[in-house]
């Protein structure tokens, strides 16, 4: 059925206030949707987004305030009662069981008119409809892991139409999507909301925030700070409004011409954790004041470069070579003691233990050095030093040294990771997923600080799944994809679209630039 269009909000959410043990969430937020607008929520982590969304859905329940349905008040107990409402969710990481077909997924939860059986005939059909009408294009008969990332988030969107969904919630939807995935979903949004639905965009990435919004509302600790339009905006509006201050939004590139190499990788071949090789006989290498920017979507093989360079994971074959030394098959230490540097993906499984205190995680992996030992005794004061130098440098928010690191917010354990990571000279850096999950402020700072290793002579290796953020950082970008090397492109002649194109695998260059 076909949503007529109205004038008045089909959404609002008045004086919305919920607090948790320590913190106010959201605090008398006012929100509304009206039918046939994409209304962006923006706002760092923390700002209150998430919280406001899960109230809508039925997760949480408002402390005060109340939330209206076309002028009706109501108060959502459960997501059960928000579908029931017309209301759906697009999650971030897809709800969806892999074994089953796209049918099943659909009908899982469902009523049936068979009783015990499951009319997956008539389920079907209805998916065939829905995917004709909104150009969805998804095999209702084919298996879940079978389809590609961006067939899955039409699977996602199909469940909630099927569902009758009047108001649908799109949580961070382009998250794991290529920049074409990103176009083509955008288009079926727009279908979707020409059709009379509201929908409501949660989104960090400020150029998709004015492509798609009609309106955007940014909150910050917990309150809206703001509402405007895309033709009123700009990414530096919005970036300053979500921080409340000015904000690069690159950093400053800092002209190094290339050294010698320090990073060499010759027809390495990395095993995953099923046994079959992750990484399949990747060339690269990274100079003295470069940095190197390795795009890709998640799970072609970027985690277990990168950790078989940093030592973490033993090479099936290949070569790894820092500064001419050969540290293929070398344990982290002595990859370490050989110049490199390493920001892993996962901070606090791999990166900071969070029960330590700060300066505990700052000396981690350099404690029994000369600096901060003599005779077999910690040096205590020279650490003190050391570590609260850091702490200024790196401008890691904190009450002092002493605090547990697990106290701290997901931007300032990033910061103080880099900060160890830096102090030590590198000759070469991995830094795997640097800003995922913090702030734009925190990743302003991460990036200027990336940026400046090229002063320092540092070959900085950058793997990230936000092409925003390797187009911004790198000098030369290789795109990854099934755990090969598609191309390699200057910055300057990089285009999202060719990217894109190579990180689902439909292009490849040589190194030169040169289709393949």
């Amino acid at each position: 059925m076909t949503l007529q269009p109205k004038t008045s909000p089909m959404l609002e959410m008045k004086g919305i206030t919920k607090r948790f043990p320590g913190v106010i969430a959201n605090e008398n937020v006012h929100f509304e949707l009206r039918a046939g607008e994409v209304h962006t929520l923006l706002g760092e982590n923390g700002a209150g987004k998430s919280t406001l969304m899960k109230i809508l859905y039925g997760l949480y329940q408002q402390d005060e305030g109340e939330v209206l349905l076309n002028g009706e008040s109501v108060r959502l107990t459960s997501p059960a009662h928000a579908i029931a409402r017309g209301i759906g969710m697009i999650h971030q990481h897809f709800m969806l069981v892999p074994t089953l077909t796209v049918t099943e997924n659909v009908a899982l939860g469902l009523k049936s008119t068979r009783g015990f059986l499951t009319d997956l005939k008539s389920v079907s059909r209805r998916i065939v409809a829905l995917s004709e009408t909104f150009g969805l294009q998804v095999n209702p008969d084919e298996y879940v892991w079978q389809l590609s990332v961006g067939e899955r988030q039409r699977v996602e969107i199909i469940k909630a139409l099927y569902r009758d969904a009047s108001i649908l919630i799109l949580d961070e939807p382009t998250a794991v999507l290529t920049p074409n995935e990103v176009a083509d979903i955008f288009v079926i949004f727009r279908r979707l909301a020409d059709d009379g639905r509201g929908l409501v965009f949660i989104s960090h990435k400020l150029q998709e925030v004015l492509d798609l919004s009609d309106r955007i509302t940014v909150m910050r600790h917990g309150r809206v700070t703001g509402e405007t339009t895309p033709a009123a905006a700009s990414r530096h509006i919005l970036a300053q409004m979500m921080v409340g201050r000015e904000v690069k939004l690159a950093p400053e590139k800092h002209l190094v011409q290339p050294g010698k190499t320090l990073l060499t990788i010759e027809d390495l071949h990395v095993p995953g954790d099923r046994g079959k090789d992750a990484v399949q006989g990747i060339h690269l290498e990274v100079r003295s004041g470069e940095v190197v920017g390795i795009a890709g979507i998640s799970g072609n093989g970027q985690r277990e470069l990168a950790e078989a360079i940093a030592g973490l994971r033993t090479p099936t074959s290949g070569t790894i070579l820092i500064d001419g030394q050969n540290t293929t098959c070398c344990k982290p230490g002595q990859v370490r003691k050989a110049g490199l540097s390493y920001v892993p993906e996962e901070r606090m499984r791999d990166g900071a233990i969070g029960e330590f205190k700060i300066k505990e995680n700052l000396v981690l992996l350099n404690h029994n050095s000369a600096q901060f030992c003599k005779n077999g005794f910690l040096r205590f004061k020279h650490i003190q030093r050391h570590c609260e130098k850091l702490v200024r440098e790196y401008a890691v928010k904190t009450p002092d040294i002493e605090t547990t690191t697990k106290s701290l917010s997901g931007g300032n354990i990033q910061k103080l990771i880099l900060a160890r990571e830096l102090s030590s000279n590198p000759k070469v850096l991995i830094a795997s997923q640097p800003t995922r999950g913090v702030d734009i402020g925190a990743a302003e700072y991460i990036h200027e600080r990336i940026s400046q290793q090229r002063l320092s002579g540092t070959a900085s290796l950058v793997i990230s799944e936000d092409l925003d953020e390797v187009m911004a950082l790198s000098d030369r970008i290789a795109v990854m994809f099934d755990g090969k090397i598609m191309g390699i492109v200057n910055r300057e002649e990089a285009s999202r679209e060719s990217i894109g194109l190579m990180m689902t695998g439909e292009k490849q260059v040589d190194a030169m630039g040169d289709k393949a």
